[in-house]
């Protein structure tokens, strides 16, 4: 890929978190780094390059037009696609990249477009040498490097029982509620994909590796009371564990809201529950989708005062340690920038030859890291035993 034009291309870029993500790379990205911002609208595009005062590239590009998504995957090294909901708008980007055998890196939260992506495109980018790796964002690199983290603390001969524990503050944007929406619909598809790839995807029978979905309830590891969560985190933590030999013999991992007091636990159950029914009604949904509509989002005071803190609490043989990860605004700060540095790793960074649908913790690991904690978020021992 030496003649790509761009080094990174980020496609969305006008979007709520695409112009975060570009604000970041304008702040951040290395001297020499040559990248570009990418959408439907030049004139968005050159305005937003200008706003930010940087010599970018601008590169036009449509979802419904194929050839120009070929274009763009030829264009750059690494691409940033930032245009949700995936299932809907995804698709022709990673095909796009598989062919081209270009990086691709999204912040997808969906399970359902991840195992789509796997049956369809993982054996085109194995062939091309193109990284397909989803999730880049606070879903689910803060679960998926820090279980990595936390394991290299314990010894790998032995059985690995990892629980995380997230308390988060902070409000969603217009395109993540309607991801979350989307997901809540169509879950019955989610769950034929999800079989579908259990089918061909190959697995290991020499090593048990699995999630574990645990209870609500008061959790004494966590000292709160706890919620499962139903998100893509605990799928991720699980497929690194099955790529990479660190993670042990026997290694199992449950992901857990954690919450102060269990009226606290008890409403965000319910309220879950509530929305998950009424976005099965589609005059329901669509009525949903309007209280926070696409492109909007927190305001830049309120992205101030959020954070988040994800505790894990791993036992292995006789020994247990906790570990966090934290940083600020999870969903769109810590999102832009966990986006923007996974994109500058792969394009950069010396990492292990991959290829295929690979997970943040297989592509670029402590690398990735490294750049995190350079940027501010936290991985750190809270307490070896």
């Amino acid at each position: 890929m030496a003649d790509r034009q761009f080094d990174v291309v980020l496609f969305g870029a006008t979007g709520f978190t695409g112009s975060l993500t570009a604000e970041y790379l304008a702040a951040h990205a290395p001297v020499g780094t040559r990248w570009a911002v990418a959408g439907r609208d030049g004139g968005r595009l050159r305005a937003l390059r200008d706003r930010l005062g940087v010599d970018a590239g601008v590169v036009e590009a449509d979802i419904a037009d194929p050839g120009s998504l070929r274009r763009l995957a030829e264009a750059g090294r690494v691409v940033i696609t930032t245009v949700g909901p995936y299932i809907r708008y995804g698709e022709g980007v990673v095909a796009a990249c598989a062919e081209a055998g270009t990086d691709y890196v999204d912040l997808t939260g969906e399970p359902e477009f991840v195992d789509l992506s796997y049956l369809r495109h993982h054996a085109v980018a194995e062939r091309t040498g193109a990284r397909l790796v989803h999730a880049c964002g606070f879903e689910a690199i803060p679960a998926d490097l820090g279980a990595l983290f936390t394991v290299r603390q314990v010894p790998e001969d032995q059985p690995i029982w990892l629980r995380g524990y997230l308390s988060v503050t902070g409000l969603p944007s217009g395109g993540t509620f309607d991801s979350v929406l989307t997901a809540f619909a169509r879950w019955r598809s989610a769950a034929v994909a999800r079989a579908q790839r259990r089918r061909v995807e190959p697995t290991d029978r020499s090593r048990q590796i699995r999630g574990a979905s645990g209870r609500p309830g008061y959790d004494r590891a966590a000292g709160a009371w706890v919620l499962p969560m139903p998100t893509i985190d605990r799928q991720i933590v699980v497929r690194s564990a099955r790529a990479l030999g660190r993670y042990g013999p026997d290694f199992s991992y449950g992901h857990f809201a954690a919450l102060g007091n269990p009226l606290t636990a008890a409403a965000l159950g319910a309220g879950a529950m509530g929305l998950f029914a009424l976005a099965q009604v589609p005059p329901a949904r669509r009525a949903l989708s309007r209280l926070r509509p696409a492109g909007s989002g927190p305001t830049p005071q309120q992205r101030a005062k959020a954070r988040f803190r994800l505790r894990f609490v791993a036992d292995s043989g006789e020994r247990r340690v906790v570990t966090e990860v934290a940083g600020g605004d999870p969903g769109y700060g810590e999102t832009s920038k966990m986006l923007a540095e996974s994109a500058l790793c792969l394009a950069h960074d010396p990492l292990p030859s991959s290829a295929g649908q690979i997970t943040t913790a297989v592509a670029m690991g402590d690398a990735l890291r490294a750049r995190l904690e350079r940027a501010g978020v936290t991985f750190r021992v809270v307490r070896p035993r």
